[in-house]
């Protein structure tokens, strides 16, 4: 691992592009759902982008939207690109493929739960927030281990990277949905001085698509908890 006068290990972590159930606003974590077209046209903007970059390796969750959403980013390289389990997205058990409002009429009482802590709670035959960091960090660690000083790009999910970096930079993780959103196709540079010391450089960026005018993302108000609806 980098020490001193060694670079930073630099970590570009992507979310998959948009799907088909992005738009729909339901929930897929487990479920494997294809990129759209739009997902894609996202992504080769971003391969465009990033085509430049020293990235000497290229992981990815397991899921078809995460493998090909670092397939296309690894083209320009001609790099390969490494399913790594533990980047998978967050399972939401007997929710998969249902809408926020399918659930919160039909589990009202696991809802509510979820949507007070979703770091400790899970719906049945699904994940905790707290599960996805046990498994979900040790990889990242893994890869940053294993490419000292080097760049290298990691593609995942939106709660799984939301989980990542609030657990890296020390946040309350019971108010990730709060507190951190993540557009698809969006990119995040974390740079790494050891395995313990970690710095972003870059969040949510999505300025290779640019979603209004200015360049800067859209202000969510459907990928967040019910606290930014009205916002």
């Amino acid at each position: 691992m980098a020490g001193e006068g060694m670079n930073p290990t630099r970590i570009y972590l992507v979310r998959h592009g948009a799907t088909q159930l992005s738009s729909e606003d339901r929930f897929a974590g487990a479920t494997d759902v294809p990129l759209s077209d739009v997902g894609r046209d996202q992504l080769h903007r971003l391969a465009v982008r990033l085509s430049r970059e020293p990235i000497v390796a290229f992981y990815a969750s397991p899921l078809g939207r995460t493998m090909e959403t670092a397939a296309i980013l690894a083209s320009p390289h001609r790099k390969p690109v490494i399913p790594r389990d533990g980047l998978r997205e967050i399972s939401h058990g007997r929710w998969e493929g249902r809408t926020r409002a399918e659930v919160e009429q039909e589990y009202p009482e696991e809802y509510a739960r979820w949507e007070a802590d979703p770091y400790s709670f899970s719906p049945a035959g699904g994940e905790a927030g707290l599960a996805v960091t046990a498994r979900a960090l040790p990889e990242l660690l893994e890869i940053v281990d294993a490419h000292a000083g080097e760049h290298v790009l990691v593609a995942s999910h939106k709660a799984t990277i939301r989980l990542l970096i609030g657990s890296l930079l020390g946040f309350d993780l019971r108010r990730y949905r709060d507190y951190l959103d993540q557009s698809p196709a969006s990119l995040n540079v974390l740079d790494f001085r050891d395995l313990t010391h970690a710095r972003l450089a870059l969040y949510n960026d999505t300025s290779h698509y640019a979603p209004s005018p200015s360049g800067t993302p859209a202000i969510s108000h459907h990928r967040l908890s019910p606290f930014w609806k009205n916002s």
